[in-house]
């Protein structure tokens, strides 16, 4: 079974979608919807997440990027929270694909560490993962609640989240053990210098899981356009998908990623 990718939108501008932990492309949908006449999107669903749940693949960065960019032409990949991670991943090791970065609450290292004050605390991962292993739905439920933190409506938010986490069915359990492991042990922040296709790193400040000082940070590093919208958390493009639009405009905009213009003299 090959990676589910739709196609979605009618607009000039290429655009891959990804999800994050647990989801499927379906959560992308207020974006779907907000960029559908100005870009062709192709969304995808992760190795063992809603209907890629039986494709075979293993959630490993480098794995998703050559499946992703078989099946898609050259386009700004957007990433959301660990999605971003198979994003940056593409951005850095296959600029001729990808034409632009877009990083949606997602970093290039997602725990704390000596090194890193804008992380999660590497306790709290490691919990999910050991947790997974004896109560697969509290777990799920309580990643789900951590996403739902700080939005203007978290309860709201969370019974959105909960909806939507199961409207593909259930995600595999292996892959989600490998997706914990990501964001415990993956750390790009070295390479960010080498990134070489033009970048645009979209925070909430209400943010639980991804400080938006980590993106702030990683934007520096390879000169691209940082944007927080205030009253955002972790999922920004639930109540405030104007804003994301708004934030993503600089890149979609950027002259090189345009369609050619015809050449008159030819016609």
């Amino acid at each position: 079974m090959s990676l589910h990718i739709e196609r979605r939108g009618r607009g000039p501008v290429q655009l891959v979608l990804i999800h994050g932990w647990a989801m499927h492309g379906g959560v992308l949908q207020p974006l779907v919807d907000a960029l559908a006449d100005r870009c062709t999107m192709h969304v995808v669903d992760l190795p063992g997440h809603g209907h890629s749940r039986d494709c075979g693949l293993p959630l490993e960065p480098r794995a998703c990027v050559a499946a992703i960019a078989a099946a898609t032409p050259p386009a700004i990949w957007l990433g959301w929270s660990l999605g971003g991670l198979v994003a940056l991943t593409a951005a850095l090791e296959n600029p001729r694909h990808v034409r632009g970065l877009a990083m949606l609450c997602a970093t290039p290292r997602f725990v704390r560490g000596a090194d890193w004050p804008h992380g999660s605390d590497a306790t709290l991962v490691h919990r999910l993962a050991t947790d997974l292993e004896t109560d697969y739905r509290d777990t799920l439920e309580r990643f789900l609640a951590l996403e739902a933190m700080g939005s203007a409506d978290p309860r709201a938010e969370l019974r959105h989240l909960r909806t939507l986490a199961f409207a593909r069915g259930e995600p595999d359990l292996r892959i989600l053990q490998e997706g914990i492991q990501l964001l415990e042990t993956s750390d790009r922040r070295a390479a960010l210098p080498d990134l070489a296709v033009p970048s645009a790193w979209i925070a909430g400040r209400r943010d639980r899981l991804v400080p938006s000082q980590a993106m702030a940070w990683s934007a520096r590093q390879c000169g691209g356009h940082y944007r927080e919208i205030p009253q955002a958390g972790h999922a920004p493009f639930f109540g405030h998908v104007d804003a994301v639009v708004q934030a993503l405009l600089p890149l979609l905009d950027e002259p090189t990623l345009r369609p050619a213009a015809p050449n008159l003299a030819d016609e």
